[in-house]
């Protein structure tokens, strides 16, 4: 229901093609929520079955056609009903703790190995929300002062991990 509920809200942003809606997942909101094309796809036809979301076909010009979803009333009063309920907070699963958790059996140059690969993936991630940072206009209205807060967390989540690997590497016995 998440996934439903978070392309709602970018449907209530601005009318989107299942592409533009993975292009958003892509660039904008994957630091905190990830889909892949199917899933989105599989969550469109939901939501128009659902009549959530209305689907129109959009000529193409130099492309083929493509379909516009766009929220319905009815959805938005459904994002509006989510977004005021309670915290559906999710059980964080990510294996690289697990990793780390396990890692006593692994030589001392693997667990180093374990965490260079962390730390490179975290700089990569961190490279690519700067690089969203840099190119994000002013905030001007309260929804892009909220969507630039995630942004910020994401970037904060990022830098702290990077200090978290530091100081486990410098803590190693």
């Amino acid at each position: 229901m998440i996934l439903s509920r978070i392309i709602l809200g970018l449907l209530a942003i601005a009318p989107m093609s299942g592409a533009d809606l993975k292009r958003q997942f892509d660039t904008t909101v994957n630091h905190f929520w990830s889909a892949d094309k199917a899933q989105i796809y599989r969550t469109l036809a939901a939501l128009v079955d659902e009549r959530l979301a209305s689907v129109t076909v959009v000529p193409g010009t130099t492309a083929p056609d493509s379909q516009e979803h766009r929220i319905t009333d009815a959805g938005r009063v459904a994002l509006v009903a989510w977004l005021d309920s309670e915290l559906d907070r999710q059980p964080e699963r990510d294996a690289f703790i697990a990793r780390i958790f396990l890692a006593e059996s692994l030589s001392d140059d693997a667990v180093g190995r374990l965490i260079e690969r962390r730390r490179a993936a975290a700089l990569e991630q961190l490279a690519a929300l700067e690089t969203i940072e840099a190119s994000a206009a002013p905030a001007r209205t309260r929804g892009e002062h909220l969507r630039l807060a995630t942004l910020d967390h994401g970037l904060r989540h990022v830098r702290t991990e990077l200090e978290w690997l530091d100081t486990v590497e410098e803590q190693l016995p």
